[in-house]
């Protein structure tokens, strides 16, 4: 009976391994095709709800403003949905208003005076608690109050502070013998009044974000500095200051884009006067379309884009510093 001798495979390793490999290939291939496939399903899976959250909560209504900036919207047409396109006729409106000038630089000044106050009290607050002395936490807590409380708690208790007959700051300045201040309503004071407000609630972020971005500088830094015999304030000149540049533009940004914005602290306190002395964009967009017993939808929807487009302006700027930063 014959019987077939099976002889070993005596072709080198590397043509066993490589004949192997290819005749695994197609497997491999069909495998290697089902992964990104499934991988690409997962993603999208992931990514679904913040697409359809950024498409109705930002989006859509940023659509609808621009939509009403373009037509002569009543309280009719609002309802129903058939007001005429009128183009750019809103965006003229706005800029020929005679409230126009003054609202821009309220808006102007109220924000580069609320971003400087803000950003140099907490940055001079965040290095101060990074000293780790006792009760620093506890005190950095208690700074965190005006930034939890509602806004309209906050606009509210300045209201009372601030009012010119029974107020606490006006009884603190007649304890000096210092005759009282109209705070609220006078159009020399109320946009100080609103500006003062806004730099207290706004401290508290620039503190925390600060702080944190002081924990990420070495001690080491500072330790060689001393021994080289330099000073406090060369410390925070040429270490602190510059290593924490990329903290502080984001705080910034976030501060530009929230103060540009600022509305309930000055509708509460003032409503834009008097005489429109403390009106900004913000609270004149709002007056505009709800404001008045004939809503002017288009002019106050334009104003409120004016308001957008600023920011992003403002935030492209400051993406283009970035870059060219970490480029150098």
């Amino acid at each position: 009976m014959n019987r077939t001798t099976q002889l070993p495979d005596r072709r080198p390793v590397r043509e066993r391994k490589g004949a192997a490999a290819t005749a695994a290939s197609p497997r491999a291939r069909t495998a290697t095709r089902r992964r990104p496939r499934s991988q690409q399903w997962a993603a999208w899976a992931f990514l679904a709800p913040v697409t359809v959250y950024l498409a109705l909560f930002y989006a859509y209504p940023l659509y609808r403003n621009v939509d009403l900036s373009l037509r002569n919207y009543t309280v009719r047409s609002f309802v129903q949905g058939n007001a005429p396109f009128t183009g750019l006729q809103n965006y003229r409106t706005v800029f020929d208003d005679p409230a126009f000038g003054p609202a821009l630089m309220h808006t102007v000044v109220f924000t580069a005076v609320c971003l400087f106050f803000q950003y140099a009290i907490g940055l001079a607050l965040a290095v101060f608690f990074n000293q780790h002395f006792r009760l620093s936490a506890t005190l950095r807590a208690l700074f965190l109050v005006p930034w939890l409380l509602p806004l309209i708690v906050s606009a509210s208790t300045w209201s009372w502070m601030l009012n010119s007959d029974s107020g606490v700051v006006n009884s603190a300045l007649h304890a000096f013998g210092i005759d009282p201040v109209n705070w609220l309503t006078s159009p020399s004071w109320s946009l100080t009044s609103v500006i003062i407000a806004n730099i207290w609630i706004g401290v508290p972020f620039n503190l925390v974000v600060l702080h944190s971005g002081l924990q990420s500088i070495p001690r080491s830094l500072y330790e060689a500095a001393a021994l080289d015999g330099a000073g406090a304030w060369r410390r925070f000149r040429h270490i602190t200051f510059p290593l924490l540049r990329p903290v502080s533009a984001i705080t910034l940004l976030l501060g530009l884009v929230y103060t540009l914005k600022v509305f309930d602290i000055i509708w509460i306190m003032t409503k834009g006067g008097p005489a429109d002395s403390s009106t900004t964009f913000a609270t004149w967009s709002y007056r505009l379309g709800f404001g008045n017993l004939l809503p002017a939808f288009g002019p106050g929807a334009a104003v409120g884009n004016l308001l957008v487009v600023a920011a992003l302006v403002l935030g492209l700027v400051y993406l283009r510093v970035q870059r060219k930063q970490y480029a150098s």
